[in-house]
């Protein structure tokens, strides 16, 4: 069953993707441009040029999945990147999905296990 939580790990993909790219062609970019294992379970995110269609591959137990939003109307607002990547967590992805600014967001201070202070 397909299902994404907060316990996986999230890259989103710094250049615009041919969103005519299918599993294959997406984990050769995770494997080639993003040095990492498309088996790993960690969910990959991927943009076209006008941020207006996303997609998100993720191998799950026999096999990939390919999640595929497009947007009727506006944008999805891409997190500041460096390099080929940036990590994100599952509640950037929901706001990101959600249309919410990122810089816009106030997280609040909520414990986090192994973090002190």
């Amino acid at each position: 069953m397909f299902s994404l939580n907060s316990h996986q790990h999230y890259y989103m993909y710094s250049e615009p993707t041919d969103m005519r790219k299918g599993f294959n062609g997406l984990s050769g970019l995770v494997r080639n441009e993003l040095d990492k294992n498309p088996l790993s379970g960690a969910v990959f995110i991927f943009l076209n040029r006008r941020r207006d269609r996303m997609k998100l591959l993720v191998w799950e137990t026999g096999g990939f999945v390919l999640y595929y939003k497009l947007l009727e109307s506006g944008t999805f607002q891409l997190p500041k990147i460096t390099g080929k990547s940036a990590p994100l967590s599952w509640h950037q992805l929901v706001l990101i999905l959600e249309g919410v600014e990122l810089e816009s967001v106030k997280k609040r201070k909520r414990f986090e296990l192994g973090k002190t202070g």
